[in-house]
């Protein structure tokens, strides 16, 4: 019976390796009984004339990547006027947040939207921006670069006392774990099956950055992104089943890497060719989830997804490992991510969040402040109006050059001194004093969530960058 070598493959015309893949994925399902004379021939009919097996059951995926249907540019106007949309903590917001929110509610597939009281500026939607759209679109840039940024805390079996007795093991524990910014990789080497995955084989932007991901496993990236040793302060009646008191905690934020950002910007590019806006609204162009390019950014979303968990979960179980202490609790949530969902009318969508974290009735997840001031644990009280969302952190009021500018280091040593918060790394861009009171954003949101727990940085490392 047929054996087709990949070189028989390559000397009939077969040369990507995407077409490549499918072929012998196909031979190896459907054609077991087939001569290997009969395969040769069909695999040259389809080569020379790839249009007619476009509808075959067996042959129209490899018929398809042959000849893929050229996506047609549409031109869209938007609607007249903006949505209605709710808006929490509307007086500590900038008006450009605003306008980049109504142009959102302007775009003829949004259904509905919310925008947390962090609000800030962003590329096209704003941070703290949640946008709800038809079903069968998806907005790449609705989500961002950084594709499922990612909280996660882990509550040790330890106390505060902890940090008195072993200061420097955290410290070096921290610094031996950890690596941050474009290049950081860390000095041992880590794997993990999601790259065994097909996907990774059949899509060629995740085949093209397969290496430099693992490669990354495990690290966190620049700017705000951060791992914390923390207290961590349970009140009395939490969610999380833990006795009231303190803890100590690993907080750590970062996202997919390389890899998401990739992701974002091949598909935005896409995006952007097929679905044409007007300027202002440029960044909001959309994939159909009805189309071969939507329904695998939507593939690609959920696994740079899984790559950010996993990062996480190897980051935690190495810090643990040297701090020699054991996990009695964890809670995480991505944000910078989209889910489908079903609103109470019905309506079948797309929740886009960017830098927003999910709030549904009793769900959990962190809301952090900054490298000196206090995070929450936090349940979601479940807000139609909010699109089950809530903030993501405290949400900045300087830009980064700004704060740069303003702000020494001097100044940034001092108040993390008053604070008892020891930095490694870092850079004056992420000075508590260039974000917005976490305790006025908490008021903003009292509809939105509750606070099952308080999170003190005590060790702090970030990106250098």
């Amino acid at each position: 019976m047929g054996n087709i070598q990949p070189k028989t493959l390559t000397r009939l015309g077969y040369v990507d390796n995407m077409a490549r893949s499918i072929a012998m994925a196909t031979i190896a399902k459907y054609c077991k009984h087939d001569t290997q004379a009969r395969i040769i021939s069909t695999l040259e009919e389809i080569i020379q004339n790839p249009e007619r097996f476009k509808e075959d059951l067996i042959w129209g995926k490899l018929a398809t990547v042959l000849a893929p249907t050229q996506s047609l540019s549409i031109s869209y106007e938007l609607k007249e006027s903006s949505l209605p949309y709710s808006i929490y903590g509307s007086e500590g917001i900038d008006k450009l947040s605003k306008r980049q929110m109504e142009t959102a509610m302007r775009l003829p597939i949004t259904v509905a939207g919310a925008l947390m009281p962090d609000g800030c500026a962003g590329y096209g939607l704003p941070i703290g921006g949640v946008l709800a759209t038809d079903i069968n679109a998806v907005i790449p840039y609705a989500i961002g670069k950084d594709i499922a940024c990612r909280m996660s805390l882990t509550i040790l079996d330890a106390g505060p006392d902890y940090l008195k007795k072993y200061h420097n093991r955290a410290v070096k524990a921290l610094v031996e774990n950890t690596a941050f910014g474009l290049d950081g990789t860390l000095p041992f080497k880590m794997y993990h099956p999601l790259f065994d995955r097909s996907e990774f084989r059949d899509i060629p932007i995740l085949k093209k950055h397969r290496e430099k991901a693992i490669r990354q496993l495990g690290s966190s990236g620049k700017g705000n992104h951060f791992v914390d040793i923390c207290e961590v302060v349970l009140s009395s009646s939490n969610a999380l089943g833990l006795s009231e008191g303190h803890y100590i905690g690993i907080l750590s934020h970062s996202g997919s890497r390389g890899l998401g950002s990739a992701i974002a910007d091949h598909f935005t590019t896409i995006a952007k060719d097929t679905c044409r806006l007007p300027r202002q609204a440029g960044p909001f162009a959309w994939l159909g989830l009805d189309t071969e390019a939507g329904q695998q950014y939507w593939t690609c979303m959920e696994i740079a997804g899984a790559y950010s968990a996993a990062n996480h979960d190897y980051i935690h179980q190495n810090v643990i490992r040297a701090l020699r202490l054991k996990p009695l609790a964890n809670v995480c949530n991505h944000h910078n991510y989209a889910w489908r969902a079903t609103l109470d009318d019905g309506a079948n969508v797309i929740i886009h969040r960017k830098g927003a974290t999910p709030a549904h009735d009793g769900e959990l997840g962190i809301i952090p402040g900054s490298m000196a001031t206090p995070g929450y644990i936090v349940s979601g009280k479940g807000c139609k109006e909010s699109l089950f969302s809530a903030s993501h952190g405290a949400g900045r009021t300087m830009s980064r050059l700004d704060t740069r500018n303003s702000i020494s280091r001097h100044a940034l040593k001092k108040q993390l001194a008053a604070s008892n918060v020891t930095l490694i790394g870092g850079t004056t861009e992420e000075a508590p004093m260039a974000y917005k009171d976490i305790h006025r954003v908490m008021e903003a949101q009292k509809e939105l969530v509750n606070i099952e727990g308080t999170i003190i940085p005590r060790i702090v490392r970030m990106s250098e960058e």
